[in-house]
């Protein structure tokens, strides 16, 4: 995972993108863009991010495994699914 002082010089170009771009959705792919875009500690834990949208300056952010994890952790591919599937239904606006 990046260091802090990466993440920290890199989330500003993040957040203008997003604000460029205005989103429907942002799926945010592990606990390092789960945790930056939120503001939490490093060493909060992904699995208890997960499970209902949270929002990033006003627009509903899903989160999920990342895909290293994921090859990592083949089970945990159905946990991704229905967080896609949430992910989907913000975006469609259910």
């Amino acid at each position: 995972p990046p260091a802090a002082d990466e993440v920290s010089a890199c989330l500003p170009y993040l957040q203008r993108q997003i604000a460029l771009i205005k989103p429907e959705v942002i799926v945010a792919l592990g606990k390092t863009a789960a945790v930056s875009l939120l503001g939490l500690p490093e060493d909060t834990a992904l699995g208890g991010l997960r499970g209902q949208p949270r929002s990033h300056a006003g627009v509903p952010l899903v989160i999920t495994y990342h895909p290293a994890y994921l090859l990592r952790k083949p089970a945990d591919k159905a946990k991704t699914w229905r967080d896609l599937c949430v992910a989907q239904s913000v975006a469609n606006g259910r």
